[in-house]
């Protein structure tokens, strides 16, 4: 587990190859660089995400459709033709990717009103203690912010209409989760854990290796942490 840090007294930390001395590096310049590290590995989430194919070619964020629904004898056609099952999926994929640049500035809120406890739970916390720090305090605005458009690309699609009228059956019958009854209340989910697993993955990529990471700041303080 990675050292106590105490925030009543500049960070007491061993020297490392920035040459720093034991008091170099003060409280600001610990808050300051995880507020650093918490925009770049933000950023590049986004950024992997928020692009065509940034859902859809990544294995890992992909939004299937609702399992049940592939399982469900009849499924598909009461869907329509396995082409328009695929054309429905890969609308799904592409309003999420639509929807996650809209975290950004969500993201740069949550960063500029942490506090100190915030910061110190989060340098002092596991390899995600960042992504549950943003979990907690955006998740609401995020899914406020990425249902209408999530509604407005899936709403192109005239098969929505019949995914939600089997999906609201099946989720009657107990076969699928209410909060997958709706498409556009399903890709909004979908879309919010593919950006915090994406997030948590840079966050430990940051901690794992600062120096090839990170940059200023940002870079300084992990590197410390490491010590």
């Amino acid at each position: 587990m990675k050292r106590a840090i105490s925030f009543a007294l500049p960070l007491l930390l061993s020297a490392s190859a920035w040459g720093l001395d034991l008091a170099s590096l003060s409280n600001r310049d610990a808050v300051s660089g995880l507020k650093d590290a918490l925009t770049q590995g933000s950023a590049a989430a986004i950024a992997k995400l928020g692009v065509e194919n940034g859902f859809l070619g990544n294995d890992k964020v992909r939004i299937p459709l609702p399992e049940p629904i592939h399982r469900v004898e009849g499924g598909l056609r009461m869907l329509g033709l396995k082409s328009q099952a695929d054309e429905l999926e890969t609308t799904m994929n592409r309003a999420a990717e639509k929807a996650v640049p809209e975290a950004k500035p969500l993201f740069v809120q949550a960063i500029r009103r942490m506090s100190i406890q915030d910061a110190k739970g989060i340098l002092t916390g596991g390899d995600t203690s960042a992504t549950e720090y943003f979990r907690k305090t955006t998740s609401g605005d995020l899914a406020r912010k990425f249902l209408p458009i999530v509604t407005q690309v899936t709403h192109k699609v005239g098969l929505t209409e019949q995914y939600d009228r089997f999906a609201e059956q099946a989720a009657k019958l107990g076969l699928i989760d209410a909060s997958q009854a709706r498409i556009e209340d399903y890709v909004t989910q979908k879309a919010l854990d593919g950006l915090f697993l994406m997030l948590a993955e840079e966050e430990k990529q940051i901690r794992r290796d600062p120096v090839g990471s990170a940059t200023g700041m940002a870079r300084k303080v992990f590197d410390l942490l490491k010590q």
